[in-house]
C-alpha cells in the first residue's frame, strides 16, 4: 500500500466506519497518547524499564500502526498530501544534511 492509497483507504473507513473525524485537537492529542504508548514498550523492550503485566500483550508494530493512523487522519483533514511532504522531507534532508552525518565522529 502507498502512502496515498493509505491516506484514502484512511478517509474511507474514517466515512463509513468511523462516522466523521475527530476535530484537529482531539486527534493531535490522540496522537500524542499513541506515541506515548509505542515510547513505553520501546523503553520496556530496550531501554532499562521491565515489562508490567499490562504491557505483555502490547504489540509493537500495532503500537506503530497506531501512530501512523491517527498522522494520516490529521493529513486528510488539514490537506496535507503526505507522499509530496515526504518526497519533500527528503529534499530538504539530501540539501541539509548531505554531509553532515559522515562527518559526524559520534557516527563512525
Amino acid at each position: 500500500m502507498t502512502i496515498e492509497e493509505a491516506q484514502k483507504a484512511v478517509d474511507e473507513w474514517i466515512k463509513t466506519t468511523g462516522v466523521r473525524y475527530f476535530n484537529e485537537l482531539t486527534n493531535m492529542a490522540i496522537l500524542t497518547e499513541e506515541v506515548g504508548e509505542l515510547a513505553r514498550l520501546i523503553a520496556r523492550q530496550y531501554g532499562e524499564q521491565s515489562f508490567k503485566e499490562s504491557d505483555k500483550d502490547r504489540n509493537m508494530a500495532d503500537e506503530m500502526a497506531d501512530v501512523l493512523w491517527v498522522l494520516i487522519c490529521l493529513a486528510n483533514q488539514t490537506g496535507v498530501d503526505l507522499t509530496e511532504a515526504l518526497q519533500k522531507n527528503f529534499e530538504k534532508k539530501n540539501i541539509r544534511d548531505k554531509d553532515r552525518h559522515k562527518n559526524n565522529e559520534k557516527l563512525q
